[in-house]
């Protein structure tokens, strides 16, 4: 009996909670389920939710501050620069590195201007050639004029790089871009806005010194020194002779930086991505990774950039060197008409071993340079 009454009073108690409960659960407020409409949650159910979702934001923008902590010896923004230091080391620095390019440059120029038929040489026949009738001299004409005279330029060309991109780093950041993309562009832009500027100083000073490594060539004339060739230059054609094919330049050299620059920038994103570089994770790279990576897209740039302006280039060198070359006053269409007579369109690709080994080779050491320079000019704390 006392097994019966206990049993009961179970249920009972049972039953009280669930009365209970169902009570609780009709007081609540309305539901509407069968349609899309929104449903009305407690709200310490809201509280929990807007919690984790703080949370989940907050937990991204951590991985986000690691990702530029780890990076940042590798984006270097001007503002941390010390640029007394900045420009006094890249004025050394890219001093040697065009001392150890120049014989390219000018085994290229060289293969651009000749007569008909070189194009069937290769550089090194080339090399050879001017090493034998010239000696060492013969392949570094040009080099102290250059040398000299791209020390302002540099100065000129570095700030405007490293102003525009950080501008353009800033101003491009709400338009939606993937991170790749947004760098890609920044220094895209950055690179065609900085060639724009430096041109109006290096067209004269690349002319002089073109006209420099040519001497001995048929059609070019005999200067004494770079006074000497400025001298000529603006008596035999006026002061639009040292902005010869300035024009041919601004259209085809600023597109060029600007795909240079553009290519760099994304490839090396990409391939720190690839090696797991700020995804989250807190570790820098090492010295030999940083050099690893900055050469290897600065190779990837410079072989992409000289496969597309090659003909260009030839067009323009030609242009700016040639003295005798054929009647009436150079121009770009006749210049590349008498190009392709002599040699077909084989002829736009004159030079383009030593223009893709030396832009390759100046891509690839200009950039680690340069990145060099940047991380030696970080202001001290």
């Amino acid at each position: 009996m006392e097994t019966v009454t206990s049993i009961k009073v179970s249920l009972e108690s049972h039953l009280r909670g669930w009365e209970m409960t169902r009570v609780a659960v009709l007081q609540l407020p309305a539901v509407n389920l069968p349609g899309p409409k929104l449903v009305t949650l407690p709200k310490f159910v809201k509280k929990n939710i807007a919690s984790t979702r703080a949370g989940k934001t907050v937990g991204m923008e951590a991985e986000a501050a690691a990702a530029d902590a780890a990076l940042a010896k590798v984006n270097i923004k001007w503002e941390r620069l010390d640029k007394t230091r900045f420009h006094l080391i890249g004025a050394i620095f890219f001093t040697i590195q065009s001392g150890l390019l120049h014989p390219i440059a000018v085994v290229k120029t060289r293969m651009q201007v000749a007569g008909g038929g070189v194009s069937n040489m290769n550089g090194s026949l080339v090399f050879k050639d001017i090493l034998r009738n010239n000696g060492i001299r013969g392949i570094y004409k040009g080099f102290g004029t250059s040398a000299i005279g791209s020390l302002p330029g540099r100065v000129l060309a570095l700030t405007s790089l490293e102003v525009s991109k950080d501008m353009m780093l800033e101003s491009t950041k709400h338009l939606g871009l993937s991170e790749a993309t947004h760098i890609a562009v920044a220094n895209g832009v950055a690179g065609l806005l900085t060639n724009l500027v430096s041109s109006t100083y290096f067209v004269p000073l690349e002319v002089v010194c073109q006209r420099l490594m040519v001497q001995g060539l048929s059609g070019t004339t005999h200067y004494k020194g770079a006074v000497d060739a400025v001298c000529k230059i603006l008596t035999v054609e006026g002061f639009r002779g040292l902005y010869r094919g300035f024009g041919l330049t601004v259209v085809t050299q600023s597109p060029a930086s600007a795909l240079w620059w553009a290519v760099y920038g994304g490839a090396q994103h990409t391939i720190w991505r690839v090696l797991g570089f700020g995804n989250g994770i807190e570790k820098k790279p090492s010295q030999i990774q940083l050099v690893t990576v900055q050469a290897t897209a600065g190779t990837i740039a410079g072989a992409c950039s000289s496969i597309m302006t090659t003909p260009l280039d030839t067009i323009k060198t030609r242009l700016q060197v040639m003295d005798n070359y054929g009647s009436g006053r150079p121009s770009v269409l006749r210049t590349t008409r008498l190009l392709l007579e002599e040699d077909g369109w084989r002829g736009l690709y004159r030079g383009f071993g030593p223009r893709f080994l030396n832009m390759s080779l100046w891509g690839t050491s200009m950039i680690v340079t340069y990145e060099l320079i940047k991380r030696l000019s970080v202001k001290r704390d």
